[in-house]
């Protein structure tokens, strides 16, 4: 009597659920223990079911029976597997092979009685690893190993640079299901590198959905190395070789194979196990050329790192800039954080401590963000179960071994890093390049010219000091470094800030105006604008073709690392996203590794204009700040959270976000100019730290004398969501504000500019405010210097919002051509593609959950970050 088997889904199908984050959806019908030699098909039993064929299939998949066919796999396993063509067909490769007329599409039926045809399958590319092929097809036949993501890897609501980076002193274990397998980052990339060569579009969209959501400080940089062709990395520790489950399905060759590494002859040592359900092993030496180091954890400089020009590696196209793009806005949202936790790590903290990097007036401690104890990942075993224990170091990114070079320059000038303004770009630029300065000389190496090459351009040309108070240039001008025993900038540089600073200050207060006494309702055209911008075709005859020029954008908006529309697509449209996104009406940005997969700097030499694409030019570069609103889950429909407040060109501006409920909940955010006779609005602020309250995962901060302190940590995140956003994206402008316009405020005492024991005279403790503290929370308005002001009523101006989700794998970036600012006006965009669960947690009516009473539903540290780039015409 033969077992009894329970139902299976229908052959092809492939459960989406099995890359669930974290994915521990068991199918025990498909685990080996579960079978048996025979079948309700082989035991003549009638009324068999479609998952009785798929049962029957898949028990001869494991027992190797009844094949038709052996792949002879040579790779970086070498391996035959015994399968069936009718199965096979079912992948693109298998059914280009075996029906579009290539020798293997003819089987020799004669030979069958010696054994299934044998064919052979060269895997040239490294990154295609036996547990990945194994997965990929047992997928095939409807089965294979769960796979289980640790929840470490996950960015959540409490945790948004995922649980490995814990603001307590333990990490929760994760347990590893008895039966799945471990899909560490590794072998994710893998698995989307298999999927995709043996073009299989339901295993590819289910790896890059979780190669996606589990961007975070330790996958980050390995992402992008894959993404920029440097493969998936060393394996980590304890990782199977093959599949889990599916360890008899190979038959492993024993073969001594002499291969030429640089004039040295190399062994691969492979043992042939024949037994059916044995446990192969294989030992593997000879590592790869393109295998880099920056995965061996080691701070030893080796190699260009990750993302250097030139490296060796497999390109997927698309695919590969979607992964890229993730990383790279993560880090472009996170690096600040990041550094200064690699800082302590490494021992180096120097004088500099405080959050320099951050953008608003003031926040919570760092050490809230960024933990400074970590180790490496192992395995216990308990029972049937192996657990995750926390054990992990800290990230590279910013030290040698991690990015290269060319990627640190790239990131530390892009107009969407996270980084408060040039001043704070400028010191996160010195402190990088000095660590890895010290770094080299640490280790004795010699100079490395190429690095130095990058800081060079990294100083002269990825920070705008016409931006900076002359007192910082003063203070630039004396700075060198200790390491190098040079000066970070050349004093022409400065020198030539300088004079931009005083050709844009004369336009702007020694301009005529149009004649009339008094401020004019109507300002004219000449009034408004400048006459700084310059049309492409007057850029031609310049004589120095190296002459910087910044792009004047037009009315647009983009999604960089837009994840939505993945699932269930084809492969064609995983390689052309750009179809999909047109006949769902999205743009997305054009990306790859040459312009950093969109974040690239928008400064142009003059030789480099008219290729461009860009209409308008200007010659004065824009200003750069960043900003950060915490608790918009509690904002109410029609008030505005601001931002702090910024000088620029002689006028203020702010940001002010705003809750709209026209056609669905979306969230708009504006650029203000601020009048100067007004009260600045109090600007955005954690709300544990202005009510005073430290939660031991927040401890209180400490700032850096003459830097006011900001917050870091800001984002949860629930897993994003990958159903298609309406992108309902509009243009609007707000008329211009009466000066008593009511904005949010907390009812902390004004005084409140920092925390300290003099903001607890009035009330006895701070602990006692949070009781009337209500959310979301804002700290006192902070005047900025004014070295001029700006005499008209209107100006022309142009900017672009770049806003961050809440993890940073994705930036919705708005830009806008020259608009007219009148004093108190403002200009922005309302968008649904903003309201997501990251920053709104909109409850079953449709409606913000807590946004009419100001309670949030949850412990979620909810911020939304975003960069501005503000130039005036």
């Amino acid at each position: 009597m033969s077992a009894q088997i329970p139902p299976r889904p229908s052959l092809p199908t492939i459960p989406s659920a099995r890359l669930a984050i974290p994915c521990s959806v068991s199918l025990p019908s498909l685990r080996p223990k579960f079978m048996t030699t025979s079948s309700p098909l082989a035991s003549g039993a009638r009324g068999s079911t479609p998952a009785d064929l798929q049962s029957h299939l898949y028990t001869s998949f494991l027992q190797r029976k009844t094949a038709d066919v052996a792949l002879r796999i040579r790779g970086s396993w070498n391996a035959v597997y015994k399968l069936h063509r009718v199965i096979l067909i079912q992948a693109g490769f298998f059914q280009s092979l075996f029906t579009s007329g290539f020798i293997e599409s003819n089987a020799k039926l004669s030979s069958h009685h010696r054994g299934p045809d044998v064919i052979d399958i060269v895997f040239d590319d490294p990154n295609i690893t036996r547990a990945a092929f194994e997965v990929c097809i047992a997928r095939l036949y409807g089965g294979g190993p769960p796979l289980h993501i640790s929840p470490a890897l996950v960015p959540t609501p409490s945790q948004p640079l995922t649980p490995a980076c814990s603001f307590t002193q333990t990490v929760p274990a994760s347990a590893l299901p008895d039966g799945h397998h471990p899909a560490s980052p590794r072998f994710l990339l893998s698995l989307l590198a298999t999927a995709v060569f043996l073009s299989m579009p339901s295993v590819a969209t289910h790896a890059l959905t979780a190669v996606l959501r589990t961007v975070g400080p330790h996958t980050a940089v390995r992402y992008l190395g894959f993404a920029t062709g440097r493969g998936i990395g060393e394996p980590d520790a304890d990782e199977p070789e093959a599949a889990v489950g599916l360890e008899g399905v190979a038959e492993l060759e024993l073969e001594m194979a002499a291969e030429d590494n640089d004039g040295q002859g190399t062994v691969r040592e492979r043992r042939r196990d024949t037994a059916a359900g044995g446990d192969a092993e294989v030992k593997k030496e000879d590592p790869a050329e393109w295998e880099s180091e920056w995965e061996s954890g080691s701070d030893e400089p080796h190699g260009a790192g990750v993302g250097a020009r030139g490296a060796p590696g497999c390109f997927y196209g698309a695919v590969s800039d979607k992964v890229g793009e993730a990383a790279a806005c993560w880090l472009s949202r996170w690096g600040a954080d990041i550094l200064q936790w690699e800082e302590q790590m490494t021992g180096r903290m120097g004088t500099q401590e405080g959050a320099l990097w951050s953008p608003t007036s003031i926040g919570r401690s760092r050490a809230g963000t960024v933990p400074s104890r970590f180790t490496d990942e192992s395995f216990l075993v308990v029972g049937s179960m192996r657990i995750y224990e926390q054990k992990r170091g800290p990230p590279m990114v910013w030290r040698r071994g991690g990015l290269s070079a060319r990627w640190v320059r790239g990131l530390l000038s892009s107009d969407s890093l996270f980084v408060r303004g040039e001043k704070e770009r400028y010191d996160m630029a010195k402190t990088v390049v000095e660590m890895r300065r010290r770094a080299a000389k640490d280790a004795g190496l010699e100079r490395d010219d190429e690095e130095e090459r990058e800081w060079t351009e990294l100083f002269s040309t990825g920070i705008y000091y016409a931006n900076m108070a002359m007192d910082d240039l003063i203070v630039i001008s004396q700075e060198t470094s200790q390491v190098a025993g040079q000066p970070y900038v050349p004093i022409a540089v400065l020198q030539s800030a300088h004079w931009n600073q005083a050709v844009l200050r004369h336009h702007i207060t020694a301009r005529p105006t149009s004649g009339s006494s008094s401020p004019s309702t109507s300002p004219s055209v000449r009034d408004k604008e400048l006459g700084i911008m310059t049309a492409t075709a007057d850029l031609s005859p310049s004589p120095d073709a190296d002459t910087p020029y910044y792009p004047v954008p037009a009315d647009a908006s983009m999604r960089i690392g837009d994840s939505t529309g993945i699932d269930g697509a084809s492969m064609d449209q995983l390689f052309d996203p750009a179809s999909s996104d047109a006949s769902a009406g999205k743009k997305s940005a054009p990306s790859s590794e040459a312009n950093f997969f969109g974040l690239q700097q928008q400064r142009f030499p003059a030789s480099a204009c008219a290729n461009a694409g860009i209409a308008k030019w200007t010659a004065c570069p824009p200003f750069r700040f960043a900003v950060e609103f915490w608790d918009v889950d509690a904002l109410k429909e029609k008030s505005r959270l601001h931002s702090h407040t910024v000088w620029y060109a002689g006028s203020l501006y702010n940001v002010y976000v705003q809750v709209v409920r026209k056609k669905g909940v979306q969230l708009g955010v504006y650029l203000h100019r601020q009048s100067s006779v007004d009260p600045i609005p109090p600007s955005s602020a954690p709300s544990l730290l202005v009510s005073g309250v430290h939660s031991p995962s927040t401890p209180a901060h400490g700032e850096r004398p003459g830097h006011r302190s900001a917050a870091s940590v800001s984002s949860p995140h629930t897993a994003p969501s990958y159903a298609a956003h309406s992108h309902n994206n509009s243009r609007s402008t707000t008329p211009v504000s009466a000066p008593n316009t009511p904005v949010l405020s907390s009812s902390l005492p004004t005084g409140l500019a920092h925390i300290s024991t003099a903001n607890v005279s009035t009330t006895g403790s701070l602990a006692s405010t949070a009781v009337s503290h209500t959310l979301p929370a804002t700290a006192p308005p902070v005047m900025p210097q004014q070295p001029y002001r700006d005499p008209r009523p209107a100006v022309s101006a142009y900017f672009a919002i770049a806003c961050a989700s809440a993890t940073g794998a994705s930036i919705t970036r708005f830009t806008s051509a020259p608009d007219v600012f009148s004093v108190s006006q403002s200009w922005g965009w309302k968008s649904s593609s903003l309201r997501t669960e990251e920053y709104l947690e909109v409850g079953p009516n449709g409606q913000p959950v807590g946004g009419e009473t100001g309670v949030l539903p949850g412990r979620r540290e909810v911020s939304l970050r975003a960069t501005v780039v503000l130039g005036v015409v």
